[in-house]
């Protein structure tokens, strides 16, 4: 089991037409994906230009949905949830910002490119029951080591070995 902390609007992207659509999709989509790996998953979506003078939350199974409050961004959500430090978090976002808040503050970043692999494998797996065997969702595709640097060069950075520990997870 994980803990995951999801950038929404980061994950679909703002890029399509029916918004509201593409949010319940993936809200319907992450809480298969909880209720199939046993993750407690918490999505905090933008509210800051037409939201709610206070911040709205609601519980869908082991997902919880997060809308910031009018006038407050995602990310100053995503920041204070991951300052009261009280689970360890897998932070899902592809900005540099929260990325590089969540590994001061020693949580897992993972860019939403990477779970949206991972959440889309998982589902497939789901569907594809008569499938042979799991398929292999811990490949990306990208070179486990690292540019030459000092040290040993078959050895993977902290930094890539707490990500490959996330990746795992999910």
């Amino acid at each position: 089991m994980a803990y995951l902390l999801i950038d929404g609007y980061n994950l679909i992207g703002t890029a399509h037409h029916d918004l509201e659509a593409a949010r319940n999709d993936l809200v319907e989509k992450l809480c298969r994906y909880s209720g199939l790996r046993g993750h407690d998953i918490t999505v905090v979506f933008d509210g800051w230009k037409n939201g709610l003078p206070v911040e709205n939350s609601h519980r869908i199974g082991r997902t919880t949905v997060i809308y910031s409050k009018l006038g407050e961004k995602a990310d100053s959500v995503i920041k204070r949830i991951l300052s009261d430090g009280e689970s360890p978090w897998i932070v899902v976002s592809s900005d540099r910002e929260i990325s590089d808040f969540a590994d001061r503050k020693d949580y897992s970043p993972v860019t939403a490119d990477e779970f949206e692999s991972r959440l889309y494998a998982g589902l497939r797996a789901i569907t594809d029951e008569d499938t042979a065997g799991e398929p292999d969702v811990y490949d990306n595709g990208a070179p486990d080591l690292p540019a030459r640097r000092k040290g040993n060069p078959r050895k993977r950075s902290k930094k890539q070995t707490k990500k490959l520990r996330a990746l795992r997870k999910l």
